[in-house]
């Protein structure tokens, strides 16, 4: 896909987002309000489920349009999640066009989510990848940490890494926070001191989550 995701298609994906994980699970939503209401802002989602993508674009108050992995693209899947709005990357390498694009929703005031683990795994943020720091101190856009809490055991479940149909999946939004350190610089050093500063607040963020919710 060539050009700047489209927000309209993000609009779409939220509203089947919305629709999907009301219909299939019962979220319990806790601090969507600190997500800036305008302006360029990145949420970075703890990954530890198939579902967290689409539970966090129906969940969050904004359309998001989401770094998602080429291999996800197969078949209908491809045009469709092209359609909603969304950021194809290949991780084999350096994606520029998927960095482009999105750079290009940021730098249009839209909200991009990312997965700053890269895949899915423990959820507990243990290993951040550099590409986070790279676009908030980039494009000078707050980042907001997002835990996705919720079982991946026990009776209901029926497919792997899907915590059980109309189970109860905790959505908490953190407090927005700045990577850089204020002067902008994109040095391998600037961004490896930025990557520790995010790694730190996401992981405070999810034990706070936690606490929060008793999980």
């Amino acid at each position: 896909m060539s050009g700047t995701p489209s927000l309209k298609g993000a609009a779409v994906g939220r509203r089947i987002g919305i629709g999907l994980m009301y219909g299939l699970w019962r979220p319990r939503v806790l601090g969507a309000w600190k997500v800036p209401a305008a302006g360029p802002v990145i949420l970075a989602v703890n990954h530890s489920h198939n579902i967290d993508g689409p539970m966090v674009m129906g969940t969050a108050p904004r359309p998001l349009h989401f770094l998602i992995k080429k291999e996800a693209y197969v078949g209908p899947l491809g045009p469709f999640l092209e359609g909603i709005g969304q950021v194809k990357v290949d991780r084999s390498g350096a994606d520029r066009g998927a960095i482009s694009r999105a750079l290009g929703v940021l730098e249009n005031g839209g909200a991009l989510g990312i997965f700053p683990e890269g895949t899915r795994g423990e959820g507990d943020f243990a290993s951040l990848r550099a590409g986070l720091a790279y676009f908030a101190v980039r494009a000078g856009a707050p980042i907001v940490p997002v835990a996705v809490l919720g079982s991946t055991e026990g009776r209901g479940r029926v497919v792997k890494a899907l915590p059980p149909l109309r189970s109860r999946v905790d959505i908490v939004f953190g407090d927005a926070f700045d990577a850089g350190d204020g002067s902008g610089r994109r040095t391998r050093t600037a961004l490896d001191q930025a990557t520790v500063r995010i790694q730190d607040r996401l992981t405070a963020h999810l034990a706070d989550a936690k606490r929060l919710t008793g999980r």
